[in-house]
This record gives structure tokens, sequence and C-alpha cells, in this order.
């Protein structure tokens, strides 16, 4: 009989778990909380009939001084337990936040650009914000409401039964609750990701939008975004809210039900006059917690959605596993019939691309534009995986290296360079905490930024801002290419380096491949610029995601000249009207 499949244990679950203490102490001090709020109601139950009656004030101080005491250590106890579901909701973040931050990164190689990327990152925050409040408590309390309702009982049936139907309509109602919040809570989340991504989107190309007089649509488009997010939130207010109201009122309508019926029954001479006041306070006690929860119910059904949708994405991409390591790669490139899917897409963009290349030599692969290039050199840095076929470096495949140790052997300038707000020491040396300053300066003099560098206002220490803002185009992609070269990587691939550089900068770019092919490593540069292929060997032409040509550079660019410009034959017709060549 063939085994069960294990079921896959929850990471959100996991960190949860790790809580498990704490939470039990929070049920114990919920536990001696909720007895300890017994101490209103049989506090006005003594004063009613015996400090009254007997006119003793010396019970009366005695009374009062006992019921401080057990507010005091009520307060004290509620103080605790708010600390603690506090610290509970940050030790889950702190637990969580290096995997969902992954996540974001992760997220766009495998899906694709058609989610908000910051998603993850606000879903964690709702948990943690939920945990952090007073539902959490809210529903610890809920368990001892029929608690509360047989101590109403042993005052009188009558006082029980009031209760109870009190009990029943408000639960049913906190049902109603959950029930309508459910799809305008997920329905405004939605517009909210989508007001979202319509603002990171215009900030991102805001020269655009300026230049082009674009501002005052966009601004439309987004207000209407946002009119939308707003309307949609609002309607989870209004049902929250407006649940959280009626709740309110129908328990200050049971408290003073429950008085009447217990001056009802003191009229009669079944009660004590105490009775009428301890019913009435224990009877709001015990609904409380069912208000409360009602009061909280809109961020609790946020939490759980974004518990789930965290959950799901976790599961979709799984943590890493260690993986052993490999030796250096040293000596050879090969791609082996690879084709390429975008990631969230269907469309083949590259197919059936094999070649393959050895320590020391450069490709160059040219093509129009849309025949495939980028999405090939991605390909080979191991950022999107192949849909067929496999990418292998000393014969390993990238899929057998984890991304931090094959990083360090894999020098990447991407067609759009982005830099990161921090130093230009720092993004040439990929941010590592031990970066060694002599191999920054190599990596800069082997880009030809050096000179450039030394001459801005801080060195090596000017902050390049946000994107790299206070850097220009051609400065960017020269620092760029210092990350790509910094470290002395086996393996470069450069899309487009030269599209921002000027003169100086296309003779920089083509002694740095030389020197990187003296040094045996392999460089990759895909490029629309004779002067980007100078210093390759091989050449690679792709059209229509198809290889039509791979070979030593002289002939391949001789067979894609001879296809443009095909020689024409001459004809000498001679006086006798017979063709001759």
């Amino acid at each position: 009989m063939a085994a069960a499949p294990a079921v896959r244990r929850s990471e959100l679950g996991d960190a949860l778990r790790t809580c498990r203490n704490a939470f039990i102490g929070v049920g114990i001090m919920s536990c001696m909380i909720n007895v300890l709020y017994l101490t209103g109601s049989l506090f006005m139950l003594e004063v009613y009939d015996r400090v009254l009656p007997s006119r003793s004030v010396p019970t009366l101080i005695g009374l009062a001084i006992l019921a401080g005491g057990m507010y005091f250590f009520q307060g004290i106890l509620d103080l605790i337990r708010g600390r603690i579901l506090g610290r509970v909701g940050t030790a889950l973040d702190e637990s969580l936040n290096r995997r969902v931050f992954e996540t974001i990164v992760r997220m766009p190689l495998t899906v694709g650009g058609r989610n908000d990327g910051l998603q993850p990152l606000r879903d964690l925050d709702a948990v943690r914000s939920f945990l952090s409040s007073m539902g959490p408590g809210a529903f610890f309390d809920l368990p001892w409401l029929p608690f509360y309702l047989a101590i109403c009982f042993t005052f009188h049936v009558m006082i029980g039964l009031t209760a109870l139907v009190g009990a029943i309509i408000l639960v049913s109602l906190t049902l109603v609750t959950e029930y309508m919040s459910r799809a305008p809570a997920r329905e405004a989340t939605g517009l909210a990701a989508r007001r979202n991504d319509l603002a990171a989107t215009s900030r991102r190309n805001a020269e655009v939008l300026i230049a082009m007089g674009m501002s005052g649509r966009l601004t439309n488009r987004w207000v209407e975004a946002n009119q939308n997010y707003l309307a949609g939130n609002q309607r989870a207010s209004d049902i929250a809210g407006g649940l959280g109201a009626i709740a309110k009122v129908l328990r200050m309508t049971l408290q003073s039900a429950v008085l009447a019926v217990g001056a009802y029954l003191v009229i009669h001479q079944e009660a004590t006059a105490g009775i009428i006041i301890a019913g009435s306070i224990l009877s709001a006690r015990a609904l409380a917690p069912v208000d409360l929860a009602i009061a909280h119910w809109k961020g609790f059904v946020a939490a759980r959605q974004s518990w789930h949708r965290l959950n799901l994405l976790l599961e979709k991409m799984p943590e890493r596993t260690g993986q052993m390591l490999l030796q250096n790669p040293s000596s050879r490139l090969s791609v082996e019939g690879i084709s390429m899917v975008p990631p969230g897409d269907q469309k083949i963009i590259v197919q059936d691309v094999t070649f393959a290349l050895e320590a020391g030599s450069a490709l160059g692969v040219i093509g129009p534009s849309g025949s495939g290039k980028s999405s090939l050199v991605r390909a080979l840095v191991g950022v999107w995986q192949p849909f067929r076929g496999k990418v292998r470096l000393d014969g390993a495949a990238l899929d057998q290296w984890s991304s931090d140790v094959l990083g360090a052997h894999i020098g990447y300038l991407p067609q759009d360079v982005e830099l990161f707000a921090g130093t230009v020491a720092q993004n040439i040396s990929r941010f590592d905490p031990e970066a060694n300053s002599e191999k920054i300066i190599a990596a800069a003099k082997e880009a030809g930024v050096h000179q450039i560098i030394i001459k801005m206002r801080d060195g090596y220490d000017t902050q390049v801002g946000e994107q790299g803002t206070s850097l220009s185009a051609g400065q960017a992609q020269r620092v760029a290419l210092a990350r790509a070269l910094y470290g002395d990587p086996f393996l470069i691939v450069l899309d487009e380096p030269n599209s921002n550089l000027d003169t100086e900068g296309d003779e920089a770019l083509t002694r740095a491949v030389r020197a990187a092919r003296e040094r045996g490593a392999i460089v990759v540069i895909v490029a629309h610029r004779p002067v980007g292929i100078e210093a390759v060997d091989q050449l690679l032409v792709l059209r229509e995601g198809r290889m039509h040509a791979f070979g030593p550079k002289e002939t391949v660019l001789g067979q894609v000249l001879q296809r443009v410009n095909p020689p024409t034959p001459i004809k000498i017709v001679s006086e006798g009207g017979v063709a001759k060549p």
C-alpha cells in the first residue's frame, strides 16, 4: 500500500508555533484577568447586600481596598498580556522578514511583473499589526462567555436567560460581520494594490511624464484609482463600523434589560437589590469580548487574507536549501538547446539555442530588436530559468549552484542599469561588507571609470542616490560595468554595455573585454553597434528567437553581410545579343 504524501507544513504556522509558550502565557493571563473581571460585580453585590443594610463603614473600606488591589493586578496583567502579544507580532516579523524579502526579489523572475511587488511585505505588516492589537485579546476572552453566563444563571434563571438571548444575538451578529466583510475587504486590497502600482510606476517615470506633458493625464488616472480604492475601503469600513455600532447599542440595551429584569425580581422579592447592579455589570462584561471582536473584525479579516496570500506565495516559492559547494568554474560555458519563456508568460521567445565557449573566449550576440538577445543573456546568468535545455559552467547546470555562490563567479551588466542608494564603492563591491579597497579600485580601473570617480566630490564615498540619480547615464553605466568586473568573475555578461558611452567609454569597454579574456574569463556581449563587438572572437546571430549563425567573428560577419547585400551579377550584352558575364 502506497504511503500517503507528506503534508507540507506552513512556514507561517511554523513561525507562529515558535511562540507557543507566549500564547500559553497569554492564555493563563486571560484566565486570571477574566476571573478578576468579577471584581466589579461582586463589589457591587456586597455593597448593596451587606454594607448598606449594616451601615458598616469599616466593611466598606475593606471591600474598597480589596477591590482596588484586584483592579490593580487586573490592569498589570492586561498590560503584560498586551506587551506579550506585541512581542509575538515582532517575533513573527523577525523570523519571516528575510524570507519575505527574498521572495519579493525572486517574484519578478518567477511570475513576472504582473503583481504588486510589495504586497508580501504589506501582508506581513498586516499580520504583525493584528497580532499586536487588542483583537487577539478579544479572541482569548471569548471562551469565557459561557462562564459569565453561568454566573448570571446562578443569580437567577431570568437574568441568565436575558443574558443568553443577548449573547446569541451578538454572536449571530459576529457571523454576519464575517460573511458581509469578506468580499469588500478583498476588493479593497486589490484596489489598493492597483493604486500603489500606478503611483510607483509614475514615480519611476517622472521625467517622461513631465517632459511629454503626461503628468496631468496620469494624475487623473491616479485620482480615479484612488477614488475606487477609497470607495472600496469605505464599503469595508461601513460594514464593519455599522455592525460594530449595532453591537454596541445591543450590548447597552442588554445591560438595561438585565437591570429591568433584576428590578422586576426585586419587586417580587425573588432577588436582592445587589443582584440588579451585579447582574447588569456581569452581563455587560460577558458580551464585551464579542463587542471588541466585532470592532476589530476588519483587521482580523485583513490579517487572515494576508496570512492566506503569504502562505500560498511561500508554498509556490519554497526556500532554497543549502547546496553542495562546487569547484570554482574556470574552463567552459555550454548552452544546450535552451528555450526561453518570460516569467508569467507562455510564449517561447528563444528557441533551441546551442553553443559552447572556452575560457578566454568572448562572444558577441547580435540581431534585430525583439530577437531574444536579452532573454538569452538572462538565462546565461541564471535569473531566468530555461523552459527547456540547460546552461552549464564546467559541466554543472546553473541550478546546482546557490545564487549567492554563483553570483561571485558572474558579472552582469543588464540593459537597464540600476544602481542602489549607497556610495560608489559600495555599488562597485556589490555591497560586500568585507570588500577590499584594492579590488574596488582594480575593477574601476578595468572599467575605465577610476579617473571619473576620483574627480567626484567625495571620490569613492560619493553617494549615488536612489537609482543612481546623482550620476549621469554614462557614469552610471561605467560604474555598473565596474560592478560586473569586481572580483574577477569567470563569466561576464554585458547587455548593450555601450548604449550610453562616449568614444572614451567605448575604448575602455574594449580594453576591459580584452583584459578579461587574457585572465581566462568568458565574456558575452549583446551589442547593436560594431564597436561593441570589437574585442570578441565569436559571434552569434539571433533572428526571431532562433540561432541563425554562430562561429568565428569574421566568418559570421561575412555571412551576415552577404545576406544583407548579396552580390549582383554583372551582365554584358555583346553585339550579337548574347549575354556574357
